[in-house]
């Protein structure tokens, strides 16, 4: 199998780079990014335009409604499942994305995660709604306190995951994550490439990218998903924009008032993940501007 690792900070052109690559080989593009694999979000979270698709095969992106969580463990499945496909595996693979949970899960293997049956998952959430996150990580530091440490008490999604793990396995999820299974691409066998650009590059790269979004249609993208009336708490809602857009749409906001803040968002995200990629990406990671 030959693949090639393209991480990076939003906004950095891993996308175009990977398509590059992948043109020139006759290979594909798999999505490593957890919000591109929304369906309702193709705009806002930068998804590959059409004429990128026609250009070259792309997979695990837009397959998850919005209504579902989607977690590294499923993107894992995916991955496994579409390797398992001849007509893929037998071409250049271009991994590209900027969530570094799934890269390492690619090169390292995954925790084996129970399954979380429906009623536990809706328990969870409907006690992180009506009680807080802060209540949720006191509980989880009664049952779970290991964990429990490693979490900050705002962190609502995480503290959901480790009571959901506690609850439906009887262990702890830190445990759990200790034992790695088989990695689906052998580091050393792949070459890896992580774009690091320039700050100021990148803080004019995401203002202009996400005006463009709105010029593309991203309120209306905003509007299509707020009326399906999901949760807050689904990590569909939580992609930089919604409720920036939403703001808009509601009043609280003008437009350049919403484009402002979702660029500030954007640029301290991106920040975070370059943070990530300096510290946890190896040497066997070529680094480009």
């Amino acid at each position: 199998m030959r693949a090639v690792l393209i991480a990076g900070p939003t906004a950095s052109g891993k996308s175009a780079l990977a398509l590059e690559m992948a043109e020139a080989e006759d290979g594909v593009v798999v999505n490593a990014d957890s919000m591109q694999v929304y369906d309702t979000l193709r705009i806002l979270t930068a998804r590959p335009a059409q004429a990128d698709l026609e250009r070259a095969p792309h997979y695990l992106y837009g397959h998850v409604p919005a209504l579902r969580s989607y977690s590294a463990g499923q993107w894992f499945r995916d991955v496994d499942d579409l390797l398992a496909r001849d007509d893929v595996a037998s071409r250049l693979l271009v991994f590209v994305g900027g969530t570094g949970l799934y890269f390492r899960a690619l090169t390292d293997g995954l925790s084996e995660m129970p399954a979380i049956p429906e009623p536990i998952r809706r328990h969870w959430r409907d006690r992180l709604r009506e009680d807080g996150a802060e209540t949720l990580h006191a509980r989880l530091r009664a049952v779970d306190p290991q964990t429990a440490a490693t979490l900050d008490a705002t962190d609502s999604q995480r503290i959901v995951r480790a009571l959901e793990v506690f609850d439906a396995s009887g262990q702890s999820i830190r445990k759990l994550q200790k034992d790695r299974g088989r990695a689906l691409v052998r580091p050393e066998d792949a070459r890896r490439i992580v774009l690091m650009p320039e700050r100021d590059l990148l803080r004019q790269r995401i203002h202009e990218r996400f005006v463009s979004m709105v010029d593309d249609g991203a309120i209306e993208e905003v509007e299509r998903l707020l009326a399906l009336g999901l949760s807050p708490d689904l990590p569909a809602m939580k992609a930089i924009g919604v409720r920036e857009i939403g703001a808009f749409l509601s009043g609280d906001m003008t437009i350049e008032q919403a484009i402002e803040r979702a660029s500030i968002a954007t640029r301290q995200y991106a920040k975070r993940q370059m943070t990530w990629f300096r510290n946890q990406l190896d040497d066997g990671w070529e680094r480009r501007a």
